[in-house]
């Protein structure tokens, strides 16, 4: 590549990047105003940011030249400071952030006691009362993890109360989950994730905890590619101890690792979980209630409860996924177990399987889908927030307030299928040309 078209690409760059900043300002905007910005507004907004991405991915996977790192980190940067000046829209979880993070301050522990007991205690400050007020599902005590609850934590530690520390810890987490990606995948595939609308929106603006967890299970990835395995067991069990999500790819980080390692790694979890449990909770009853009762925007869960009864279809879903990872965990040892697990096949298979499917959730997913990227994944990460489309946000009164019509729930799903039939049958084009020619 000559210097003018090395030039030219650069400036595609910052066209890219500041067109991009212009729709992450105006969403800041709409997220500073009263009430949830408008449903068509938002997706207009996903859309401008998207298109951007996708095609700036496409350019450089044509023209062959690196993706200028400097930018890369730069308006990554700018993205996130826009999500951090806007706030939390579409969601109201990060009111049960703040409260834990003051329980947590306040008694030595989150856990135990549902929000609900607090709402006459004249000893809780004014502005957690007010916080109060907006904790959804009060009568359940947290779900959160021991790993999450120390960034929660941190946030009250830095401002009590306040949903802003909690953004700030959040973003300088996911700037860190990019380096650590640049460390598994060439800077054009990291883009995707750095500029992805979901990440900025989810962690920026919403300030989702999820990619604490996330972070520590791609440092326990980069330790365990280079046989740190003492280090990988310990950041591994962080992990998990951030979301049980982390399970899922455990045994395949460390692989070949040996004995003691597996037990530095349950002995980590145990560690994180073991001063709570000693105190009379873990959060492991809540979720497990979750797991047992809720369903919000299932793809194959809602399709199986058509015909069998919701605990039958979590055992048939479930037997189908473990039949998915035993195969693929079977290839990924034989194989020598060198290369990055493949989260986004497992991840996703999991929330196909899965009775909710939060738009968050694709955080598991994406970074592993910018390391091997694919069609079906990026087409997730839009189409997923289509989730949105509830009856609260639609402000419908016939729609129960976290009810989907049957429109949102069709077109999401479509979109993500249609999708993945073309990496299955761009996958097969090399093999069925192989055929026609002999």
């Amino acid at each position: 590549m000559t210097q003018t078209t090395k030039a030219r690409a650069w400036r595609y760059v910052d066209v890219a990047g500041l067109w991009c900043a212009l729709g992450y300002a105006l969403l800041a905007f709409l997220a500073r105003r009263p009430g949830e910005p408008d449903l068509p507004v938002f997706f207009l907004l996903v859309a401008w940011i998207s298109l951007p991405v996708f095609g700036l991915y496409l350019y450089f996977r044509r023209c062959d030249e690196p993706f200028p790192f400097g930018r890369l980190i730069f308006w990554a940067v700018v993205f996130r400071i826009c999500g951090l000046a806007g706030g939390p829209f579409f969601e109201d979880d990060f009111y049960r952030y703040l409260w834990d993070g003051y329980r947590f301050a306040a008694t030595g522990t989150p856990y135990g006691a549902a929000p609900e007991a607090f709402f006459a205690d004249p000893g809780v400050p004014a502005v957690f009362h007010r916080i109060l007020d907006n904790i959804n599902n009060p009568e359940l005590p947290t779900i959160y993890a021991p790993v999450t609850q120390v960034v929660f934590l941190l946030g009250y530690w830095l401002k009590p109360g306040s949903v802003t520390a909690l953004q700030l810890i959040l973003v300088v987490v996911d700037l860190a989950t990019i380096a650590l990606l640049l460390r598994l995948a060439p800077a054009g595939n990291v883009m995707l994730y750095a500029w992805c609308p979901l990440v900025v929106k989810e962690i920026a603006f919403t300030a989702h905890p999820d990619g604490a967890g996330v972070c520590l299970l791609l440092a326990a990835i980069v330790l365990a590619r280079d046989y740190r395995w003492w280090s990988a067991a310990v950041c591994l069990g962080m992990a998990v101890g951030a979301k049980v999500f982390a399970l899922v790819l455990a045994p395949l980080v460390l692989v070949g690792a040996g004995f003691w390692p597996w037990v530095l790694f349950i002995v980590t979890l145990a560690a994180l979980y073991a001063p709570f449990a000693l105190q009379g909770g873990t959060g492991l009853e809540s979720l497990l209630i979750f797991a047992r009762e809720w369903e919000f925007n299932s793809a194959a869960f809602g399709l199986v409860t058509t015909v069998l009864q919701p605990f039958q279809a979590k055992l048939v879903l479930g037997l189908l996924c473990a039949a998915f990872w035993g195969h693929y965990y079977f290839r990924y040892s034989r194989n020598g177990a060198r290369e990055v697990p493949r989260g986004d096949w497992l991840y996703g298979a999991l929330l196909v399987a899965s009775p909710v499917i939060n738009p968050w959730y694709l955080l598991w997913v994406l970074p592993f889908a910018a390391i091997t990227p694919s069609v079906s994944a990026w087409t997730a990460s839009v189409a997923v927030l289509f989730a949105y489309v509830t009856g609260l946000h639609l402000n419908d009164g016939g729609l129960h307030p976290y009810q989907q019509p049957v429109w949102a729930r069709v077109l999401e799903f479509s979109l993500i299928l249609l999708a993945l039939a073309w990496d299955l049958i761009r996958r097969r084009l090399p093999d069925l040309g192989g055929r026609v020619s002999r």
